[in-house]
């Protein structure tokens, strides 16, 4: 009963050897080179969350003009 259980796992280690035979992990852990401010830092998250609810706010904002089209 437990083979039925493993044969997924098997198959799929299986499968990543044979599609990836020698590749490697490229993770490393240097420290970076550049340190960015809490000024960066705040541009960064603020654009970030404009990029996603701008278009948001916009069809939020024109649903009544949807609802009479």
């Amino acid at each position: 009963m437990s083979l039925i259980f493993n044969r997924p796992s098997l198959t799929r280690l299986l499968l990543m050897k044979a599609i990836h035979p020698n590749c490697r992990s490229t993770i490393s852990s240097k420290p970076p080179k550049e340190k960015i401010g809490p000024v960066q830092s705040a541009f960064a998250l603020c654009a970030f969350a404009l990029t996603l609810l701008a278009p948001a706010g916009w069809i939020l904002h024109h649903i009544p003009v949807y609802k009479q089209r």
